[in-house]
């Protein structure tokens, strides 16, 4: 902090070292930049923010700081901000086009989905690749109304983001790990090594559906057995009498 520098200056704070008269400056310039900005997205036909990749993400940080500094700074003309936004959106127009026509792009820029559940079991291999949790990929279930894992036939993590849930048809589905309610709220109660098998039972960390030969460990190397329910929000009560 500068010497001269004096703390709760109300008007330094509020104000600054401009006249008033700068607000309407600032005003003027936020209207400019912004219609600016929105017609370069127009034109370049820029995705909806609720299916932003790598490379749309970083175009709007580069947007925000490209778009923030001539709104108020008194000392960085317009045409300065506009030319950077225009060169942004620019890039983002020429890349976009590569990615059309060619895979290798795609996959260095977007890169590949991710299978995250196979026939009820999570894939942990892909989810530590996505840097995802188990109850990362859970709740990713819960918004697709998936209630345990046996309804699951396939799930992926696509490149944008988001999962794409492809479930079993009614009849086929099977016993499997719980997804909801959330464990946060009510985990599921493990099953004790030396208890008598009275259902079906699956793997606390992948959701493999396990029957009392099976081996003790699970291949993905998890102990640890729960029950396994076709829906867990009218099982719960019958597992726990169950269980005690």
């Amino acid at each position: 902090m500068s010497a001269d520098v004096q703390p709760f200056d109300w008007h330094r704070m509020f104000v600054g070292d401009l006249t008033p008269l700068f607000m309407l400056e600032i005003v003027f310039r936020t209207v400019v930049i912004f219609a600016w900005l929105l017609l370069l997205l127009r034109l370049s036909g820029q995705r909806s923010l609720t299916q932003l990749g790598p490379l749309e993400l970083a175009i709007v940080i580069a947007l925000g700081s490209a778009a923030g500094d001539p709104m108020f700074y008194a000392d960085v003309p317009l045409l300065h901000g506009m030319l950077s936004l225009a060169l942004v959106v620019g890039m983002q127009h020429v890349i976009s086009r590569l990615i059309v026509r060619s895979e290798t792009v795609e996959t260095l820029l977007q890169g590949v989905p991710l299978e995250m559940v196979r026939d009820g079991v999570l894939d942990r291999e892909n989810m530590s690749r996505a840097n995802l949790s188990q109850e990362d990929v859970f709740e990713y279930l819960r918004r697709d109304g998936v209630r345990q894992l046996g309804e699951v036939q396939r799930a992926y993590l696509e490149q944008n983001g988001t999962f794409s849930v492809f479930k079993y048809p009614h009849g086929q589905v099977l016993p499997g790990l719980q997804v909801t309610p959330p464990w946060d709220l009510e985990p599921p109660q493990s099953i004790p090594p030396a208890a008598v098998p009275s259902g079906p039972q699956a793997c606390r960390c992948c959701g493999r559906l396990l029957v009392p030969e099976s081996p003790e460990v699970c291949p993905c190397g998890e102990r640890e057995r729960v029950p396994a329910v076709k829906d867990p929000l009218d099982d719960q009560i019958a597992v726990s009498v169950v269980l005690t």
